[in-house]
């Protein structure tokens, strides 16, 4: 991957405070800094963020820099959504997560999502008219949303007047990666 400088982007990642796939929020995380951007990591509550890697065995721990409640989403360029099947379960269902997902899309900001970070869209919404991926297992629920689902390692969209960036797994870091630095430069 390019090396993108991102000095002055700010980025939302939302989780819960346990289950999200180490992955999909350490290595964008890792990322995303290293090329000068601002990332904030909101969760449920300030404990520490206990990640899994294949959603079973224990990954690293990550400080949460803030809570769900204490987001001001106006302040960020891009919002990441990681997966885990336990996080993207429970993160579906904390409403101030999904008022998120809502404030991003209504504004015309980009919203990453990666696995089954998708579910938060599904729930807030936000999907009708979209063409996404995902882990497959969403496939059904991103259909009944109004949305396209594609097996694809991944894909922009930016109908609707927002860009959604969506990747299928850990697999497909490096192209989800390279979609976010491009919607992050161009923003």
């Amino acid at each position: 991957m390019a090396d993108n400088d991102l000095s002055g982007r700010r980025v939302l990642a939302i989780v819960t405070n346990y289950g999200v796939e180490q992955d999909e929020l350490v290595v964008p995380l890792e990322h995303l800094r290293d090329d000068g951007a601002t990332v904030d990591v909101a969760a449920v509550s300030s404990d520490p963020i206990e990640t899994l890697v294949g959603d079973k065995d224990p990954g690293r721990k990550v400080a949460p820099d803030l809570t769900l409640d204490d987001v001001d989403p106006s302040g960020y360029d891009l919002l990441l959504v990681p997966g885990g099947t336990l996080n993207a379960d429970t993160l579906r269902t904390e409403d101030k997560a999904v008022e998120i997902v809502r404030s991003f899309a209504s504004s015309g900001r980009p919203v990453a999502a990666i696995c089954h970070g998708p579910w938060a869209l599904v729930e807030a919404g936000t999907l009708p008219g979209k063409t996404l991926t995902s882990y497959p297992s969403l496939e059904t629920d991103i259909r009944n949303s109004g949305a396209t689902w594609v097996d694809k390692p991944v894909v922009s969209d930016d109908t609707s007047g927002w860009t959604l960036i969506s990747s299928r797994n850990p697999g497909d870091l490096d192209d989800f990666l390279r979609e976010i630095d491009r919607a992050l430069v161009s923003s």
